[in-house]
């Protein structure tokens, strides 16, 4: 079963030097229906104004994945870390017993533009962590680029993460396609981060979503005219 959850039905906020989509209920965005989907919490797309960002704010218990897709996001947390990242890159911290973290658009001309992630974890009170991995674009052209697995797996150039789940990433041209499995009894979301995709021979376009059950192989291709750049979760 597949069921789509269109960009429009989103919620939205916009206080100026922000504009974001929120896949489930966040903030001031409360919708009972979309709390969420297995252990996958939050999508947020956000757009922050140049100079812009979310000042220093707690987090504990979440697995946190940032993914930009145009731009810079400079990163700021309690443990020390201090990053620019931008593209191709994914950066991931387990809060845990808690951190402390900003972020703010790296560049003072530049609108930047990500998906902020939470997933829940499948244990609480870990020790706080900040990963962050880059990556060549070909190797998420026309193939699934593993970008987060669940720790104590052997994923290599991966982030670690304290669930049963696993986050790819693809980019594909107008008429490229790919196929993979999804086991017995897991579950599926596709994220569309931009373009328009097939799934399935369902259309999707930028900002949608579907929320996967009971099917065992999946089919994404990118559509006319730009193709797709996307994420797809495989949940316990």
């Amino acid at each position: 079963m597949i069921s789509i959850r269109k960009s429009e039905e989103r919620g939205h906020a916009n206080p100026g030097w922000r504009d974001s989509f929120y896949t489930f209920s966040f903030a001031d965005y409360h919708d009972p229906a979309h709390m969420g989907f297995r252990s996958l919490r939050v999508i947020n797309e956000d757009r922050i104004a140049p100079g812009k960002g979310f000042g220093a704010h707690a987090h504990r218990d979440m697995e946190i994945i940032t993914y930009i897709l145009e731009g810079s996001l400079a990163h700021k947390d309690s443990m020390g870390e201090r990053h620019v990242i931008g593209p191709n890159t994914i950066q991931a911290m387990s809060a845990g017993t808690g951190i402390v973290h900003s972020e703010f658009n790296g560049s003072q001309d530049e609108t930047v533009h990500l998906l902020q992630i939470w997933i829940e974890p499948a244990m609480e009170d870990v020790e706080p962590s900040y990963q962050q991995i880059s990556f060549q674009p070909k190797e998420k052209h026309a193939r699934l680029r593993l970008l987060a697995g669940p720790h104590g797996s052997d994923h290599g150039d991966a982030a670690t993460i304290h669930q049963d789940a696993r986050v790819y990433a693809t980019e594909l041209g107008p008429g490229e396609s790919l196929r993979c499995a999804l086991a017995p009894g897991r579950f599926g979301w596709v994220q569309v981060a931009r373009g328009n995709a097939l799934l399935n021979g369902r259309t999707l376009g930028a900002g949608d979503a579907a929320a996967i059950s009971d099917e065992t192989e999946l089919s994404l291709a990118g559509s006319a005219p730009n193709g797709t750049e996307l994420l797809l979760f495989d949940l316990a």
